[in-house]
């Protein structure tokens, strides 16, 4: 088998390089571990920066984005008993984020590709890269039982932290960069009707929550909680409790509760491996990048690394011209560094760290006054929480 890239991994990264390349006559074959109804069921966030909406739109995948998309020109900050309105739209002149879940924008990538003919292969297992330092690099896997070899020009590696592709980079070509924090997330969904129609950060004595949604009739609700908590050790009792317990009183009494349908607990990293090209392998995406979730950007810097990538592939097979390939690398990374400092800035910010000292603690508060007090301080926040250009 040959293809012209191949990709490893099926998620919103690799379905969206591949729907682009596709749609331009590129050839691509793409190899994903997961069957296709795992894929279809990851819970992930949902908060996309405009540039995102527009490259998925450009990918044929906007119909249902856009009817059921929820354009957000505001969040809100609030401690423990005071709400601040951050307003996107004034503070960035005219900018939104949309709230439109993961787990449709992959499903609505996985129906373009099947519509369009772009050849998926799920379970594929023993997956391995070869000769990527050459011009002729080659994966084998097992489809079904039978090994399999796909020779191609370039792979992409979009399979995530725990992928193949990061791992077959020797160590001494590679460097990584991580931060681990000391506390995770315990998140929900319930079908009931979400507590306020814009996004809620709530800083806290007792710890970090959030108020998110999936649609005005599905809420995504989060709060902060050790990092070595069991989601066996909290009912939906003892969660909603605790989540109103992190919230203003007017905003905790008007909360409608419900039994869960999902719950899970997300440990919070920063990670970045660099350089993201080795050879012809390119890492895309988790596989080259983590961030909490805080500032919402790990579904958008995937798609800002397809950007950059899917603008030098372009220009090396249509145009005979390898400069913006070339510099994929650099360009990424310039970015993906901006997000992550900002993703820290704002997890530090807005979370209580354990044992923390009495200073640290002080300064953290002050730091959330001043950025809610200076409008020179929120207009930053707004540039880069609506995502910086691409």
């Amino acid at each position: 088998m040959s293809t012209q890239v191949c990709i490893i991994g099926a998620g919103p990264a690799g379905l969206l390089l591949g729907q682009l390349l596709h749609d331009i006559g590129i050839g691509t074959v793409i190899l994903e571990r997961a069957s296709l109804d795992h894929v279809l069921s990851r819970v992930r966030a949902g908060v996309l920066e405009q540039g995102t909406v527009k490259l998925l739109t450009s990918a044929g995948v906007g119909g249902r984005l856009h009817a059921e998309g929820l354009v957000h020109e505001g969040f809100a900050i609030t401690g423990d008993d005071d709400i601040h309105r951050i307003d996107l739209a004034h503070l960035t002149g005219g900018k939104w984020v949309t709230v439109y879940g993961q787990t449709e924008v992959t499903r609505d990538l996985v129906d373009r590709r099947a519509d369009t003919g772009g050849v998926t292969h799920y379970e594929a297992e023993s997956v391995e890269l070869h000769e990527f330092d050459s011009d002729t690099p080659y994966v084998t896997c097992r489809i079904e039982g039978e090994e399999v070899r796909i020779d191609c020009r370039f792979i992409a590696g979009c399979d995530g932290f725990h992928g193949a592709s990061r791992r077959s980079v020797p160590e001494d070509a590679i460097r990584t960069f991580e931060k681990v924090y000391p506390f995770g997330w315990l998140g929900i969904l319930a079908d009931v009707p979400p507590v306020s129609h814009e996004l809620i950060y709530a800083s806290h004595s007792r710890g970090f929550a959030l108020c998110s949604m999936r649609s005005k009739i599905r809420s995504r609700y989060y709060i902060q909680c050790n990092a070595g908590d069991s989601i066996d050790a909290w009912s939906d009792t003892q969660f909603w409790t605790e989540l109103r317990r992190r919230l203003p009183p007017e905003i905790a009494e008007t909360m409608i509760t419900g039994p869960s349908f999902e719950k899970s607990i997300a440990p919070l990293r920063s990670f970045v491996a660099e350089p993201m090209r080795f050879g012809n392998l390119f890492l895309v995406g988790d596989a080259a990048h983590i961030v909490p979730p805080t500032g919402a950007k790990g579904l958008n810097l995937a798609a800002s690394d397809v950007h950059y990538l899917f603008e030098g592939l372009r220009g090396h097979f249509l145009e005979r011209d390898n400069h913006l390939l070339d510099a994929y690398s650099a360009r990424a990374l310039d970015r993906v560094w901006k997000a992550v400092r900002f993703s820290w800035w704002m997890t530090t910010m807005l979370h209580r760290f354990p044992e923390q000292a009495p200073f640290e603690a002080r300064i953290l508060e002050t730091e959330l006054a001043y950025t809610l007090q200076s409008e020179s301080a929120k207009m930053s926040l707004a540039e880069n929480y609506v995502g910086l250009p691409y």
